[in-house]
């Protein structure tokens, strides 16, 4: 298939620059497959849509203060974005000017922080830390939330980019379908007798990095950590046993799901590094819904999509959602297919 067959235009004021107060008054497009059946309500109705024993995977991950600010030894401005933790001291990163950054150069932060740049491959690149004191101490202090470039405004509350079950440090970005749930909603849902299991993946390059290749075949994911517990593993195995609904609450935790299934949809509990890349033809093992948000053009999360409900149809359900004026991206509104 080609990348182009997952293009559509979005017209700009669509793009959603600002979280909604609450998190749950987002609007939400419910399409039942079973039915061709399309709803739209708000998210805070998605329990009407729900069934109790329903499973509900979420990703805990948190979002670190990943992008740091710093000027060469020229005084020139560098930006390094942080994506994944290597050892104590390196990461893997992205860099600009990338161009102007050598191997062997030095990018300061401040007093307590600096970094030396030590190796590059396709784009990623290696830095090494320097630090005087507590690392995630010094990164909270001096790095920003890494939001997306089509946000253009300040993030003021730097928490509505972390969902309200973020736990466990290390995303690069926000795992964006579960900004939605607020602790009130989570409560109702669970007193209805929906289950809730949690899972990690840290939202790296591998979820946001473009593709570049016109034959999608040809593209290559970045490799992200995951870990899914034996806890979680029980819960999802049990009721997959019991004929149960299992929804994913977001592409990574589809990502996660099924890199953890055997051929039977049996999930292992471990954890490991992931670059599966999901686009139609795949088979699915384990999810029976998703819960995701209206994702960029010819991105790998519109394939992912477009693999679990058919192009044609996800095409046509953004066609309808532009046309109501939803709203898109990180911060926008939510899917519901089931």
């Amino acid at each position: 298939m080609n990348k182009s067959d997952f293009y559509y235009e979005l017209p700009p004021e669509l793009i959603a620059q600002t979280p909604v107060y609450p998190r749950d008054s987002s609007r939400l497009l419910v399409y039942e497959r079973a039915k061709d059946n399309t709803t739209h309500t708000i998210f805070k109705n998605i329990g009407d849509f729900l069934k109790s024993g329903d499973v509900l995977v979420i990703n805990n991950t948190k979002v670190i203060p990943a992008r740091l600010l710093g000027f060469k030894s020229t005084g020139a401005k560098a930006e390094v974005l942080l994506l994944k933790r290597l050892n104590l001291t390196d990461w893997e990163v992205l860099l600009k000017p990338a161009k102007r950054l050598k191997l062997g150069a030095v990018i300061v932060f401040s007093e307590k922080l600096k970094c030396r740049v030590l190796s590059e491959g396709e784009g990623v690149w290696v830095v090494r830390f320097e630090f005087s004191g507590v690392f995630e101490q010094i990164l909270d202090e001096l790095g920003q939330m890494p939001l997306p470039p089509y946000i253009r405004q300040k993030l003021i509350d730097k928490s509505r980019y972390n969902t309200v079950y973020a736990k466990i440090e290390g995303s690069s970005a926000a795992p964006t379908a579960g900004l939605h749930f607020t602790p009130e909603l989570i409560q109702s849902l669970k007193d209805k007798g929906i289950i809730f299991a949690e899972v990690l993946l840290n939202v790296g390059l591998g979820t946001f990095l473009p593709v570049k290749t016109a034959n999608i075949e040809d593209h290559r994911m970045h490799s992200e950590y995951y870990e899914i517990s034996q806890a979680a593993a029980d819960t999802i195995n049990l009721a997959k046993a019991q004929k149960r609904r299992i929804i994913a609450v977001g592409t990574t935790s589809v990502r996660v799901l099924e890199s953890s299934a055997n051929n039977d949809g049996r999930i292992r509990s471990g954890s490991g590094d992931t670059d599966i890349f999901i686009y139609p033809g795949y088979n699915f093992k384990v999810i029976d819904g998703l819960i995701t948000n209206f994702h960029l053009p010819e991105s790998t999360l519109i394939m992912l999509v477009s693999a679990f409900m058919g192009r044609e149809k996800v095409l046509d359900l953004y066609r309808q959602a532009i046309d109501l004026k939803y709203r898109f991206f990180s911060f926008g509104d939510a899917m519901f297919i089931v």
